[in-house]
């Protein structure tokens, strides 16, 4: 999808992979940084606490998102059993992630508006690392595992929800499989319809053009 996105539009798929590379890089350094902070030294000593983009990315991820516009990184190991906060940590090291999408966003919307950003292109890049980002903070707090969603709001339910929250854990990543391929594979379908529908005013409330 995005190879072939290089023939029709190369400013936009330039934009889309640099998006995912400077995205998926901050999001899971960001795990890895809270969890440090918490007292978790797992992904630090497995040198995750970079920005260096060949710590977090994934070889087959990478691969899949330019052949079908969907890809992965590496999921950023914790212990929680050394995180420190009780409940709280956990949820704070999960939502670290998406946070740091968010306000990628956020400077995103700042050189924006700087006068030395003009033209198409330079202004084309920008949007597009953007819509990128707001799209990864939306995608990854949907609750099902194993998004960080899941990881936010599983700790807050109540106990009679025991077993959803088993189902969901053992279960999750095959019905988000199910529903990204249904999403990549089924004309006309999309299973994450929902997700622009957010994300666009995500992108007007910073003042950011839409793809």
């Amino acid at each position: 999808m995005i190879l072939s996105l290089f023939e029709a539009n190369p400013a936009l798929a330039v934009a889309i992979v640099l998006g995912f590379v400077v995205g998926i890089t901050i999001h899971e350094a960001a795990h890895a940084y809270s969890a440090l902070r918490l007292g978790d030294d797992t992904a630090y000593r497995q040198g995750r606490v970079t920005l260096n983009p060949a710590a977090h990315l994934d070889v087959l991820g990478s691969l899949v998102l330019l052949m079908v516009g969907f890809g992965w990184g590496r999921p950023t190991p914790v212990d929680l059993r050394k995180l420190r906060g009780g409940m709280w940590g956990p949820v704070a090291v999960a939502f670290a992630g998406p946070l740091s999408n968010l306000i990628l966003v956020a400077v995103c919307a700042v050189i924006y508006r700087l006068p030395g950003v003009q033209g198409e292109y330079l202004v084309g890049i920008v949007a597009g690392v953007a819509f990128v980002n707001a799209l990864l903070f939306v995608f990854n707090l949907i609750p099902i595992p194993p998004l960080d969603g899941a990881k936010v709001l599983f700790p807050f339910l109540p106990r009679s929800m025991d077993g959803l929250v088993g189902f969901m854990n053992q279960y999750g990543p095959l019905i988000l499989l199910g529903l990204i391929l249904i999403t990549i594979f089924v004309p006309g379908v999309s299973a994450f319809g929902f997700i622009l529908s957010v994300v666009r005013p995500i992108l007007a409330l910073f003042g950011l053009p839409s793809l």
